[in-house]
């Protein structure tokens, strides 16, 4: 039995169960008695618990942590370092890790992609601000719920692992994911989590790490060398855009990174919006500044012969050989001439002069009408030629009759982005069918047939073969497929098809969620299939309660009957009663998803004096007196808002400039006060204390 089940840490956290074991620590679940929730704990392991200055930097960096609060972010409560343990107290996940998903789901479309690298990249973007990198971003270390939202963990914790750089088996899981200075033991900062969320979104949408290896050392050396291959080249389903967003956050210099998670997160925003949107980014290589390749962009043999030798990719038009223009003037000698012989020329020259002025006339008048003949031949073709051009562009035909040809489809593998190449075309799908010619995911049938000539606009059949019929029929994987195309193919093959509707944050409507039997069952003739079919996000609301002045437990049970789960407790000091709330993140009777974060905060009491503090209260005269506290510094103006945590009223409230660490105010009031520190609204502190003149 584990050393741990059944122990009570600090008088307050009761190991439970484990629910995860790690190179550097496991992972248990436990009871907090004091706040009467559940947690979970990282305990390191006793091989890196002796080690003093370990211990003292992995308290450092936790408490550096627990300052940190993002709803992408796993929640710190607590950090603890002794003799008997040394671990952490986070909140627990009931979700699994997005290794696990990727796992399970194989390779992601691209919004899902998107949708998990968004997450991440805010979470980033707010531990960055607060000056912590994380140092070990990898799919292990985000937690994916099941609402579709995703949390970071072990934030700053990295740093502590990172104490030793030697890349041993333990270090192999990380390996893949870390920043190329990493891999040299180099200078870490917020651009080498960007890469390491690059290299996550690229094995998201290719189903594999860009670099991989027999040991941790060969994977390391291929980050520092790079050339991965472009994702495209393992899924061409891939958008344009989203593979420059991954490639230019996978720069080998960070200088051609992206600068901030702010800044990434932007171009995803852009991505988003359009995806068919390409970005003009440059990228310094070989002393050279070229623009990273897009997605489907052809090149020509001899262009890709040019590129294989210099590295530069080089354009058709600059490799075509040139060639004299036709009729050119012949090349003329120094006096003039066009190179005839002299006697020749001096005999046709007599010749002319010798002509009769009748002789002339008769000339004149010949090329007079031979220019006029060119004249009129030459409108009347010009004329003949636009009649024709205009005639096959249908400007002198409706323009609803217009012919196109039809593409030759079958053999050509499908992909999603079919539609937009070929705009003139209403591309719609016939059934699925098996078929031992063409491989799964090519085209093998289409109607019209290729070459044939249609009007605009027209429907264009495809059949999509699903490959080789296989002997013991198995269950497709139809998930993120469309509903309908799901229970078209399902149809086909014989089978009755049952929908059953339910809510997802990660799937549109529209689109299967999972299937009954699962993906790669076998099944049987005419048996029956259940698909289960998104009907998008589900928001379930609930007026918040006035829980201020209430017991601490009582409130919680109230919160809970309404359906509010997602409560971040939090003690503070007051005058109040201990246990009473006196705190609510949320204001009575606003109308929130009960999947919101509610924040509350519980007195823990007055401190025990010999007098009273309604002695104080009537003896002692209220006095005025400046105060001088700490601000966090930060790169722009904010609202700074204090409370005075006995009564939660606002006692005051000033713009602090960008770049200040300390403010003075002038605060009123008698006896010993506390009050809490908010910044935009964003709480800070509750432990300023104020010790007024008792005069």
């Amino acid at each position: 039995m584990d050393q741990y089940i059944g122990r009570l840490l600090d008088d307050r956290y009761e190991i439970l169960e484990i629910i995860g074991t790690g190179g550097m620590a496991v992972v248990y679940k436990a009871r907090c008695h004091r706040l009467n929730r559940l947690v979970a704990i990282k305990i390191l392991k006793d091989e890196f618990a002796r080690d003093e200055e370990f211990r003292r930097r992995f308290h450092a960096e936790g408490e550096a942590v627990a300052m940190l609060s993002h709803p992408n972010i796993v929640q710190v409560y607590d950090v603890s370092s002794s003799d008997s343990a040394n671990f952490i107290v986070m909140e627990l996940i009931d979700g699994i890790s997005l290794k696990q998903y990727m796992e399970k789901k194989g390779v992601l479309n691209w919004k899902e992609t998107l949708h998990f690298a968004m997450q991440i990249a805010k979470g980033l973007e707010h531990a960055h601000s607060r000056g912590i990198v994380h140092r070990d971003i990898k799919p292990h270390n985000v937690m994916v719920l099941k609402n579709g939202s995703v949390k970071v963990m072990d934030f700053g914790i990295a740093r502590v692992m990172n104490k030793s750089n030697t890349l041993t088996k333990e270090a192999l899981g990380s390996v893949h994911y870390i920043s190329p200075e990493q891999a040299k033991g180099g200078h870490t900062d917020n651009r080498s989590d960007l890469y390491s969320l690059s290299v996550v979104m690229y094995e998201m949408i290719t189903g594999r790490p860009p670099y991989d290896g027999e040991s941790a050392v060969a994977v390391a050396i291929q980050h520092i060398n790079g050339g991965a291959p472009m994702p495209s080249a393992l899924n061409p389903n891939i958008p344009g855009g989203l593979e420059q967003i991954i490639m230019k956050g996978m720069s080998l210099e960070p200088r051609d990174r992206y600068s901030s998670a702010g800044e990434m997160l932007q171009d995803m925003e852009e991505f988003r919006k359009n995806p068919a949107i390409l970005f003009g980014y440059q990228k310094t290589m070989d002393e050279a500044t070229r623009t990273i390749p897009t997605v489907g962009g052809a090149r020509t043999l001899a262009e890709k012969k040019a590129q294989a030798k210099t590295g530069t990719r080089v354009s058709t038009d600059s490799m075509r050989l040139r060639t004299p223009a036709q009729g050119t003037a012949p090349k003329r000698t120094a006096s003039g001439s066009s190179g005839q012989d002299p006697a020749a020329e001096k005999l046709r020259q007599t010749q002319q002069r010798r002509k009769t002025p009748e002789q002339k006339k008769q000339e004149e008048r010949s090329r007079v009408a031979t220019t006029a003949i060119v004249i009129c031949s030459a409108v009347a073709v010009t004329a003949i030629i636009i009649f024709l051009v205009a005639l096959f562009n249908g400007a002198l035909l409706n323009r609803e009759n217009e012919l196109v040809e039809v593409p030759y489809l079958v053999g050509q593998k499908y992909h999603e982005n079919l539609e937009e190449e070929y705009s003139d075309f209403v591309i719609r799908h016939s059934p699925q069918q098996y078929d031992d010619v063409y491989a799964e995911g090519q085209i093998m049938q289409q109607t019209p047939a290729g070459g044939s000539k249609v009007q605009k606009g027209s429907d264009l059949w495809i059949t999509v073969s699903m490959g080789t019929e296989p002997p013991v029929k198995v269950m497709d994987n139809l998930i993120d497929l469309d509903a309908e195309q799901a229970e078209s193919v399902l149809k086909e093959q014989g089978y009755y098809v049952y929908i059953r509707e339910e809510a997802s944050y990660v799937f549109e409507e529209g689109r299967v969620i999972r299937t009954d039997p699962a993906d790669g069952a076998e099944l049987t003739a005419g048996q029956s299939v259940y698909l289960y079919v998104s009907t998008g996000p589900e928001v379930q609301t609930e007026k918040m309660p006035n829980v201020v002045g209430m017991e601490l437990e009582l409130a919680q049970k109230l919160l809970d009957q309404l359906g509010f789960q997602n409560l971040r407790i939090e003690e503070a000091e007051s005058l109040k009663p201990k246990n009473q709330v006196i705190y609510q993140s949320v204001e009575a009777d606003k109308e929130i998803d009960v999947d919101s974060e509610i924040i509350i905060h519980y007195s823990m009491g007055p401190e025990e004096t010999e007098e009273t503090e309604e002695t104080v209260e009537t003896t002692s005269p209220l006095v005025t007196i400046p105060a001088i506290f700490n601000v966090p510094v930060r790169d722009v103006d904010y609202t700074m808002e204090l409370y005075e945590n006995s009564t939660q009223e606002l006692v005051y409230t000033q713009v602090v400039s960008a770049g200040e660490s300390t403010v003075t105010v002038e605060l009123t009031g008698r006896g010993t006060v506390s009050y809490s520190l908010y910044a935009d609204g964003e709480f800070i502190r509750d432990d300023i204390v104020v010790e007024f003149d008792h005069g």
